[in-house]
């Protein structure tokens, strides 16, 4: 064992979200840490943190955390971080929220526990002393933590389930860092900025960087619900708790009775769960279900009538695209205070480079949740519901099924050497106009052999055939070798999630929503020091609702959805043709286009995807 225990922290209020970071210099021949390097890492996640700021050190030097707070259960200082337990053996920095901290801090009280403060964040350092890396068993909420063990010095590390919050870390094989995002590790200085060609290549594969990469060779994310030890021999590899697959795997599937009832039950408690704060919680509204039903959730479960905040776009005025004559119709519906915000080309265009530089790595989505974001905190909010992972909840998107049945139409070909490329050349030849609409479409008879083959060929920005026409081939292929995208989405289904619904929702859920959806919600929302919680991905619900997928009909799960609250939503919401929620990015990027300011140009929606990852990848 090396290092004394104990250490000191420091405190000071700022005008000035949650972020956390800290280095721990584990090798004998590393430097001690440079105090000034940690805090210009918290300061690049000012944003995060607008209601505290503070640091703790061991007293060998060896050791450093710093927090930023968005001060949301107990406003006090009593909620300051970094937080040591009364003994002062552990040390805490915390990001996120425990939705079941009420029932675990009467747990622990009962076994002997004295709380100092009404924080989340005592229950976890309770809890860490009581069970060790077994805790993340009992947890549930959205969390990304390190604690720091003064007698034992370890360093232990945990990422919720979903990751719906992140956290980076580099290792030179010395120290070792980790931040709440990857551009405050670049902002202390210590840390290499070698590029990291998956991280590169996998942005213009999925319009995202693919975890566990980032842009740079040395950063990586600390995977979704695992965990990570660091010690003076350096950090052992990540400990995997939770997939989404093995919670699949496991349910025992039900009948179409009994589905509703998990369905609505399910919802309705973790909405009431995700309204645990101190501060007023609002709810972004767009004409969808899954907002509007988590809307009527909270005006049942709330002690005062919610806010709900939509956005409105000129361009969409009039057109099935536009969310807000809908949106107020829910409002009403539900008796809610409806709050909706305007946004228009010449915003966007002042708010460009605040988007680019919030934006921690590349994503061709996250603009709609920057302006919602924006809207919300103007109007006093610091916490906002999300009906994001609906769709990957109860099978909403087209995808569920189409990928299915792609499948089925090409698994023929595995067993014909040869038949994918020729059916590939041939389509070219039979639908002309089709394939120069959609240039995936002659890929699709190779990729459609497996069901993870399909999906990647829908959801891909571009798929791996086409990257050599856009970067070089020599990056290309060492980004590819790096990623394996087909090894990684073989593993998330492993085991299998025993039906078409169940496999569709794993690899719609660990990539498209964790690499891209929840992790546009956590920059965009914390750039305007925001907190986004999403009721619908949640693992308790997962739980709860795994045995339902393999019998859901399409359709069927948005329905339910909608009689989840007692005031079941209106027929001119459920009927509704999904749109998304959209922002007229593309027309505003081809007026730039048109203007000189940029070498963008788009004619489809797809094409406006493309050109926006271009543009991100010269930012």
């Amino acid at each position: 064992m090396r290092g004394p225990p104990g250490g000191s922290i420091g405190r000071r209020r700022t005008d000035s979200m949650c972020g956390l970071a800290g280095i721990f210099a584990y090798h004998d021949a590393a430097d001690p840490l440079d105090r000034t390097e940690l805090r210009a890492m918290r300061e690049r996640m000012l944003a995060r943190g607008p209601d505290g700021a503070g640091e703790w050190f061991s007293v060998d030097g060896r050791v450093g955390l710093a927090h930023r707070r968005l001060a949301i259960l107990d406003l006090s200082d009593r909620g300051a971080q970094p937080m040591a337990s009364a003994d002062g053996r552990f040390v805490i920095v915390f990001n996120g929220e425990i939705y079941n901290h009420p029932e675990l801090r009467r747990e622990l009280e009962r076994d002997g526990a004295v709380y100092r403060s009404g924080t989340d964040t005592e229950t976890l350092l309770h809890l860490h002393a009581r069970m060790g890396a077994a805790m993340v068993d009992r947890l549930r909420g959205m969390y990304a933590f390190a604690i720091w063990d003064t007698l034992e010095c370890t360093l232990f590390l945990a990422r919720d389930p979903y990751g719906i919050k992140p956290l980076w870390y580099a290792n030179d094989g010395w120290t070792y860092r980790f931040a709440s995002q990857a551009k405050a590790l670049l902002a202390g200085g210590g840390v290499s900025r070698d590029p990291e060609p998956a991280g590169l290549v996998g942005f213009q594969l999925y319009g995202h960087v693919p975890e566990p990469f980032s842009l740079h060779r040395e950063i990586r994310a600390l995977p979704a619900g695992h965990t990570m030890t660091v010690d003076w021999l350096g950090p052992k590899p990540p400990r995997r708790f939770h997939h989404v697959a093995t919670v699949l795997h496991d349910a025992v599937p039900v009948g179409s009775s009994e589905r509703e009832v998990l369905i609505r039950d399910a919802v309705a408690d973790s909405v009431r769960h995700h309204l645990l704060a101190d501060v007023e919680v609002g709810v972004f509204l767009s004409a969808g279900v899954d907002s509007g039903a988590i809307l009527g959730l909270v005006a049942e479960a709330a002690d005062r009538p919610p806010r709900a905040i939509t956005l409105a776009f000129e361009e969409f005025r009039g057109s099935a695209e536009d969310e807000a004559p809908l949106a107020a119709t829910v409002a009403s519906h539900y008796g809610a205070e409806h709050v909706v915000r305007t946004v228009g080309e010449a915003e966007f265009r002042a708010d460009l480079p605040h988007i680019l530089d919030a934006m921690d790595t590349p994503s061709i989505d996250g603009v709609n949740t920057w302006f919602v974001s924006k809207a919300a905190r103007e109007a006093g909010l610091k916490v906002a519901l999300s009906g994001l992972g609906g769709d990957e909840l109860l099978a909403g998107y087209p995808s569920f099924a189409d990928v299915p049945r792609w499948h089925r139409r090409l698994r023929p070909l595995r067993w014909v050497p040869g038949s994918a490329a020729i059916v590939s050349r041939l389509l070219p030849l039979v639908a002309p106009g089709l394939v120069r609409r959609q240039p995936k479409l002659r890929h699709l008879p190779r990729h459609g052999r497996s069901l993870e083959g399909a999906w990647l060929a829908k959801r891909a920005l571009h798929l791996p055939e086409e990257l050599p026409s856009i970067l070089d081939p020599d990056l290309v292929a060492e980004g590819l070798r790096r990623l394996r995208p087909m090894l990684r989405l073989t593993a998330t289904l492993d085991p299998d999630p025993g039906s078409d619904n169940g496999r569709v929702a794993a690899l719609e859920s660990c990539h498209y929503m964790r690499d891209q959806l929840l992790r546009d919600s956590d920059w965009a929302g914390m750039a305007h020091s925001l907190e986004i919680r999403t009721p619908l991905v949640d693992a308790t619900v997962l739980e709860r609702i795994a045995p339902c997928f393999a019998g859901l009909a399409p359709g069927e799960g948005k329905r339910t959805l909608a009689k989840a609250p007692s005031k079941p939503l209106p027929d001119a919401i459920v009927d509704r043709a999904k749109t998304g929620f959209g922002v007229p990015t593309g027309a505003w990027l081809s007026r730039l286009a048109a203007g000189g300011a940029s070498g963008l140009a788009m004619s489809s929606k797809g094409e406006a995807a493309r050109a926006w990852a271009r543009e991100l990848a010269r930012a």
